[in-house]
């Protein structure tokens, strides 16, 4: 009895995730195998179709190609590492401080999580840009030395920091919520300083939520399109508008794919990171 109630709740569990399962197959897995498997192949004039890695050797031999993905290498570690610096103190006032003040840098921290990004790159233009906003006021003070970030490295930089700050603030705030006020008061009254605190107490605690913002971080700074697009240059360029300017513009939809899955298998990396994350977070 107890074996065909548990066969009978396995197989409502099934037919829960069914739906959603073939939806994720058929739209997403399949295409993105079969997208896969046709930059692994090559057709003679006569029909003839040839297993080769040409497409993937041509990628990393291309010294643009190359130029490209370190680019999008560096754009993602330092908008990932200046996300941090940003929302750590952030994370931490909030979790420790209980007034109206840390409302509104709440409000206003999460305030670009509502702002879709293409707006947020034509502000930005508009604030940081030659003869923008920012520089007229540092003009009306004196400053006349300003060289404009947009449609170059830092540009992207600035945008997807915008971007990606609310989520990273929610992740280091939850993590947070593991730290006690009763631990940190009891280390202070030891004797501990605060970088002590931060190194022996918060840190080991938000180590996780530290590893999920790095692996959902990388993830979606790597695949960015819109910000970089609009705010950075056009040589170098990150991989999503190299990637669109080789399907449209040079026409090559295969070399385009073989670009997507370089950066999906960079990607993927942190995506097992995060999947271990959650299977860790589970069995404890």
């Amino acid at each position: 009895m107890e074996t065909e109630n548990a066969l009978k709740r396995n197989l409502r569990g099934l037919a829960l995730v069914s739906l959603p399962l073939i939806v994720m197959v058929g739209l997403l897995l399949y295409p993105a195998g079969v997208s896969i498997i046709k930059t692994l192949q090559v057709a003679d004039a006569d029909g003839t179709v040839t297993w080769t890695l040409a497409r993937y050797h041509r990628f990393f031999a291309d010294a643009y190609s190359m130029a490209n993905y370190f680019r999008t290498i560096w754009t993602t570690a330092v908008t990932l590492v200046l996300l941090v610096v940003i929302c750590l103190p952030i994370a931490m006032y909030l979790h420790f401080t209980r007034s109206r003040l840390a409302a509104v840098v709440q409000a206003l921290a999460l305030f670009p999580m509502f702002v879709p990004g293409i707006i947020v790159a034509y502000a930005l233009i508009r604030y940081i840009g030659p003869n923008g906003v920012l520089q007229m006021l540092l003009e009306t003070v004196g400053f006349h030395w300003y060289r404009s970030p947009y449609l170059t490295a830092w540009g992207p930089v600035i945008g997807l920091i915008w971007d990606h700050l609310p989520l990273t603030l929610l992740i280091l705030t939850a993590g947070m919520a593991r730290v006690s006020q009763e631990a940190i008061e009891a280390a202070r009254d030891v004797g501990a300083g605060p970088v002590t605190i931060f190194r022996r107490i918060i840190l080991p605690l938000i180590t996780d939520s530290l590893m999920v913002v790095l692996a959902l971080n990388v993830i979606s700074l790597f695949g960015s399109f819109v910000i970089p697009y609009m705010l950075g240059p056009a040589s170098p360029e990150m991989m999503g508008p190299y990637m669109l300017r080789t399907f449209s513009d040079v026409r090559e939809p295969d070399f385009a794919a073989t670009q997507a899955v370089v950066t999906f298998i960079t990607c993927a990396v942190f995506g097992i990171l995060y999947v271990v994350m959650l299977t860790k977070r589970d069995d404890v």
